[in-house]
């Protein structure tokens, strides 16, 4: 491409930031003359640590910001946690590429494994697809809500405040927290978010050189996987506090798709795997867009 310093956004977390010199490390794997500059941009989610997350009713709530810069052409290009990311991308920009993605199960900060933990154990989480599975399959838990980026509520699972707090495996994977002692949570248990453990660039439809570029990094199995989750969002009207869980796996041309869905009240629910031909899958998600909306309206 022609000379040009590329400005990377980025939130300033520390898994933000490490998400973002994964994508700066893999373009200059491919392109080691490229010149990259990673800039930091505060977003509404980082500025009001108060705020509950499903109160906020913000679908851009970890993202707006960065779209906005991206859109004024202060920065190139924006890197964002797929499931924080409203399922349509600001007027004027795409999602050029997504990097191979991690694993995608939830884990637990803890003393011992989710089922293990005693009667009344409170677990931090500020999400209701995973507190409302809690209740479903762990009736004897509390659940808190939990603000902070994943130091701090290791922090404060680690200080006393909450007996243990559920974490993506992807973000304690990419921060290097291989020491640290943790349990898996099965898909099956807590079903993740749509998106989850995806690495999303975003950049401005009409910078097609950028565009080309970026499609040396590109991972077309997650885009597949990806898509197809944040379908059924789409089809459900939410964003990323929306009580949904929908994971993708394809192998050879199967989909499995697990989902998990709530009223806002988290008193209806509905939780099942299916396994469907990639030619059936539009029909599938029609399917399960009719069966999930009669919860909420029922």
């Amino acid at each position: 491409m022609t000379h040009r310093t590329l400005i990377l956004g980025s939130r300033g977390s520390q898994l933000a930031l490490r998400q973002s010199e994964l994508v700066r490390d893999a373009l200059l794997s491919t392109h080691p003359d490229l010149q990259i500059e990673i800039k930091i941009i505060k977003t509404k989610g980082d500025k009001l640590q108060h705020l509950a997350l499903d109160a906020s009713g913000d679908k851009g709530l970890f993202t707006g910001e960065l779209e906005a810069s991206l859109r004024r052409g202060e920065i190139d290009l924006a890197v964002h946690s797929l499931k924080d990311l409203p399922v349509d991308p600001a007027e004027g920009t795409c999602l050029a590429a997504y990097l191979p993605r991690a694993v995608t199960h939830d884990t637990l900060i803890g003393p011992c494994p989710l089922e293990s933990l005693p009667e009344g154990a409170v677990v931090g989480t500020s999400s209701k697809r995973r507190a409302y599975q809690i209740a479903l399959h762990y009736p004897h838990l509390r659940t808190e809500p939990i603000r902070g980026n994943v130091e701090t509520r290791i922090g404060k699972v680690h200080s006393g405040l909450f007996d243990a707090t559920l974490l993506a495996e992807a973000g304690l994977s990419r921060l290097g927290m291989n020491e640290l002692e943790r349990y898996p949570i099965e898909e099956a248990v807590i079903v993740p978010a749509p998106g989850q453990a995806a690495i999303a660039v975003q950049t401005r439809q009409d910078d097609t050189e950028l565009y080309s570029l970026l499609e040396s990094i590109h991972d077309a199995k997650t885009e597949r996987e990806v898509t197809i989750e944040r379908s059924l969002l789409k089809r459900l009207g939410g964003g990323c506090a929306l009580p949904l869980g929908c994971i993708c796996h394809i192998t050879d041309r199967q989909a499995e798709l697990r989902v998990f869905y709530a009223s806002s009240s988290g008193e209806k629910h509905y939780k099942a795997k299916h396994t469907v031909p990639l030619s059936e899958i539009d029909l599938l998600l029609d399917r399960l867009t009719d069966e999930l909306r009669s919860i909420t309206t029922a």
